[in-house]
């Protein structure tokens, strides 16, 4: 690596070890991510998304719960209140950076509870076949049947009202199509020459299924999970404006939105700002993820 440049060995056509070849996958499908505009777009709005929220504390410009009654409903460019205060007086802007921090928090839960279910079930179905494949899709099939909102309000309201069980909710409700997506790669694996191989040299169904099938599901999950981001974002939103999802005084932006539709007629900022967040963030995963889908496909060149 002396004689060339970073760059050089990351983008060579003979890689000297495992790691080498997977560094080098790993930029280029970032070369193809970088050269998407509308995919840097959305993954600025994100980095500036996590940076309000690690920061929120420095950045925003008043106690988020403080209430001020003398200082209800200004509008949008007030002194001292950018895009205005709300029906308690409570600053919008330092309520939506904070509310920044339950949004990345509700994202992050299901992202790792949903996606890790639905790998576990579609490989085992996939893989093992038979009774256990027929029985994990019928469970598959009942959880699709029902629109994935309509589901999580009936899981919220079994088990209570509050951030945890929504996001619990949301899980639940997210985890099929991800089994589905694993069942169908795992089906086409199974059969191939190399897992054969690999098979008759002793290996067992659980080294082949962690080992050897999992890591080639994961690309597309990863796509699929950045795609239904902007899915759960509303959805954990929906339950915020029912009252199922945080709890108040928090600053959840669909909470926002219900608490503001009282007066959106006439002081129609303290529903539309929290509105046009959840929006350009829904926007900025779905612009990743298609981005991501490019970078990641192996038919165009990714990963």
């Amino acid at each position: 690596m002396s004689d060339m440049t970073l760059r050089q060995w990351l983008l060579t056509d003979e890689p000297t070890s495992r790691r080498h070849a997977r560094l080098a996958s790993l930029y280029k499908g970032w070369l193809i991510l970088r050269s998407n505009s509308m995919a840097m777009v959305g993954l600025a709005i994100l980095v500036v998304l996590v940076f309000a929220a690690v920061f929120a504390p420095i950045i925003a410009p008043y106690d988020p719960f403080v209430q001020n009654l003398s200082s209800r409903l200004l509008p949008i460019g007030a002194e001292g209140h950018l895009l205005g205060t709300d029906s308690l007086g409570r600053d919008i802007l330092s309520r939506l950076i904070y509310g920044a921090r339950i949004t990345l928090y509700i994202v992050a839960l299901v992202a790792l509870i949903a996606p890790v279910a639905g790998l576990l079930v579609g490989t085992v179905a996939g893989y093992a076949g038979g009774w256990a494949d027929v029985i994990l899709m019928r469970i598959t099939d009942i959880f699709l049947a029902f629109p994935r909102l309509v589901l999580a309000l009936a899981f919220v309201a079994a088990l209570g009202a509050g951030i945890e069980n929504a996001v619990l909710a949301i899980s639940l409700t997210a985890w099929p199509p991800y089994a589905r997506m694993a069942r169908a790669e795992t089906l086409t694996i199974r059969s191939t020459d190399y897992i054969n191989a690999i098979r008759l040299q002793g290996a067992g169904p659980l080294r082949i299924i962690t080992r050897h099938i999992w890591p080639l599901c994961i690309s597309s999950l990863i796509v699929r999970v950045t795609l239904d981001m902007a899915g759960i974002i509303l959805a954990a939103a929906g339950l915020g404006f029912l009252g199922l999802g945080a709890q108040p005084p928090s600053p959840e932006w669909g909470a926002m939105i219900s608490e503001g539709r009282r007066f959106i007629l006439d002081h129609w900022w303290v529903a539309t700002v929290p509105g046009l967040a959840i929006f350009t963030v829904s926007l900025a995963f779905n612009l990743l993820g298609d981005g991501l889908r490019d970078a990641l496909d192996p038919k165009d060149g990714g990963q």
